[in-house]
């Protein structure tokens, strides 16, 4: 049964490979974009299963808008994939206010803004899921990408009360968690004027690593849109999707040992009672 699926950041990345894997299997994609004619080669191919809006993630008005053509011009949206995003590399002291304010405003507000959009529209024709492209930095953090981090540890906590919330509309969620994956993240990133006192430090080693190309991107950009295809299609998906060996290796690791920090301090957490 074909499927009509809504997605932002649809001209690159990870968004273009969903977007063409659907067309390929016969569904129907409402593809959104900051620029005008991004997906011509694939309008032309599938004129009549892809249709094309332009989205401003950092302008409600445009979220609204393009939510509210895609619902109007469709009879049902069953998958809403919230794509779009960038990453801002830097050290916190790096990076400028220009830079934090816009951070937050495409990765965390203009997606928390999608999602509240949305979720009427979905409640109206009686359910539907939302799929959040996220990262294995919802749930770890690397050096020098601070701001990134905090855009999606973010989302993912505004997502975990809002699945709970809307879950009596039939209205439920995946967070995807790629790890480092080859699409074209590393050059739509914005880098922050580095500053020289960090060189030796763990920000600056990052910063190296991406420079000289030797920070490792074991993910498939292709394998990573199908596994993501296949959790929206499954009947009862987790909430989290990790992607990515080396995001399952990390999240592993880092949820292991906040645990074990946690359980240290049980006797203490429990003396804080009334």
């Amino acid at each position: 049964m074909t499927k009509t699926w809504f997605i932002t950041g649809a001209s690159s990345g990870l968004g273009r490979e969903m977007t063409q894997q659907l067309l390929a299997r016969g569904d129907g994609v409402v593809g959104t974009s900051r620029r005008a004619g991004a997906l011509g080669d694939l309008e032309k191919q599938h004129s009549d299963r892809l249709h094309l809006l332009k989205l401003e993630l950092t302008d409600r008005e445009s979220i609204r808008a393009a939510v509210d053509m895609a619902f109007d011009r469709l009879s049902t949206v069953d998958v809403v994939v919230s794509n779009a995003g960038y990453g801002l590399v830097g050290a916190a002291e790096e990076v400028t206010d220009a830079q934090i304010d816009q951070q937050i405003a495409a990765n965390l507000v203009g997606c928390i803004q999608l999602i509240r959009a949305v979720l009427p529209r979905l409640r109206a024709q009686g359910g539907g899921r939302i799929l959040q492209v996220s990262s294995e930095g919802g749930q770890i953090a690397y050096p020098n990408f601070s701001l990134y981090h905090a855009s999606k540890w973010g989302i993912e906590g505004f997502i975990e009360s809002v699945s709970q919330e809307v879950a009596p509309f039939g209205i439920d969620f995946i967070i995807a968690e790629p790890g480092p994956t080859a699409t074209n993240f590393r050059e739509s990133a914005v880098h922050a004027e580095p500053m020289a006192v960090y060189d030796a430090t763990p920000a600056g080693q990052v910063r190296k690593a991406i420079a000289s190309g030797t920070f490792v991107l074991k993910g498939d950009a292709g394998r990573t849109a199908a596994a993501m295809i296949a959790a929206a299609d499954s009947p009862k998906p987790d909430l989290r999707l990790v992607l990515g060996s080396t995001a399952h290796t990390s999240v592993t690791k880092q949820l292991a040992r906040r645990l074990a920090v946690v359980e240290r301090q049980r006797d203490v957490a429990w003396s804080a009672d009334r």
